[in-house]
């Protein structure tokens, strides 16, 4: 037998074991560590200076995505990121004003008006003040700031749920008309509610898209160049399309004409407000919601 054919000893093939042994756990973590820090990277979010939401009503997302009735909130997906398998939890609206702003309904289950201050769990606006930053609503025909009035008008309680927690200050809801024309201004994280007309509840789509042109055009096309966020979404469908409605994030960060076909509903986007703004917990269903991905640049 030639030296070329001599069969190792034992000692010779422990040591050519633990080489490949060595080897291969060596390959093997640095495959974990580029897929976690792939999966951490896909993860990441960004850290916007301001997050406005404004929250529209009772249309299902055949009924705006792609509607020449909705010029536009289509430029904003056009230049932004659509969610096209976004839901809402349940009907009526009231419950899923809640849901989008405290992670549960809070045994909501009817429109009615809320006894002011009754809750006093975890919410987006108490986390995002436990975080040293700012919070507000702004609610049009709202009849003076922090007026806890049931109805006036085309204002309705029903479209606030801030109001009923008494961890949130009442004076932090505030008229639209005091929402500010330097946006540098606005508070880190706040929601736009426009009134019944305004938000295509009893007025048309084509009434509702040119009141976000109008009022908070301005906003997004300033939020793509200064770190910020303009996020539009619905509380329920008309009842006849599953509960899926439009949901359109614009500005910094966004990859424009993204989409995202991930199934999300009122708590992943509750989520996703908390780990932008960096809260410190996320509020009920928030806590094993997922955030929204695929979009961010």
């Amino acid at each position: 037998m030639t030296s070329s054919t001599k069969p190792l000893n034992p000692r010779s093939r422990r040591t050519a074991t633990a080489i490949g042994s060595a080897v291969a756990l060596v390959a093997a973590s640095a495959g974990l560590w580029a897929a976690t820090a792939s999966t951490a990277q896909a993860a990441a979010l960004p850290a916007p200076d301001h997050i406005v939401v404004v929250v529209m009503e009772n249309h299902a997302y055949s009924q705006v995505i792609g509607s020449s009735s909705a010029p536009y909130l289509n430029t904003l997906v056009a230049g932004g990121a659509n969610l096209t398998q976004s839901y809402g939890i349940t009907h009526p609206s009231e419950p899923n004003y809640y849901a989008l702003f405290s992670g549960s309904t809070q045994g909501r289950v009817d429109d009615s008006c809320v006894t002011v201050g009754g809750f006093q769990s975890a919410n987006l606006a108490s986390e995002v003040i436990a975080a040293g930053k700012t919070w507000a609503s702004y609610n049009e025909t709202l009849p003076s700031q922090g007026s806890t009035v049931c109805s006036s008008g085309n204002y309705a309680q029903k479209h606030n749920p801030w109001f009923g927690f008494g961890n949130v200050p009442v004076s932090s809801a505030k008229t639209f008309a005091q929402f500010p024309a330097d946006y540098s201004t606005l508070p880190n994280v706040s929601f736009v509610v426009p009134n019944l007309c305004s938000d295509m509840h009893d007025c048309s789509v084509g009434t509702g898209d040119t009141w976000i042109k109008n009022n908070l055009g301005a906003y997004a096309t300033w939020a793509q160049s200064h770190n910020s966020l303009l996020v539009v979404t619905f509380d329920e469908d008309n009842k006849l399309s599953g509960n899926r409605i439009p949901t359109v994030v614009y500005g910094a960060h966004v990859t424009p004409g993204s989409t995202s076909s991930a199934t999300y509903n009122h708590y992943d986007v509750l989520r996703t407000l908390e780990d932008l703004a960096g809260t410190s917990g996320h509020a009920g269903n928030a806590a094993t919601a997922s955030d929204i991905s695929g979009i961010w640049n």
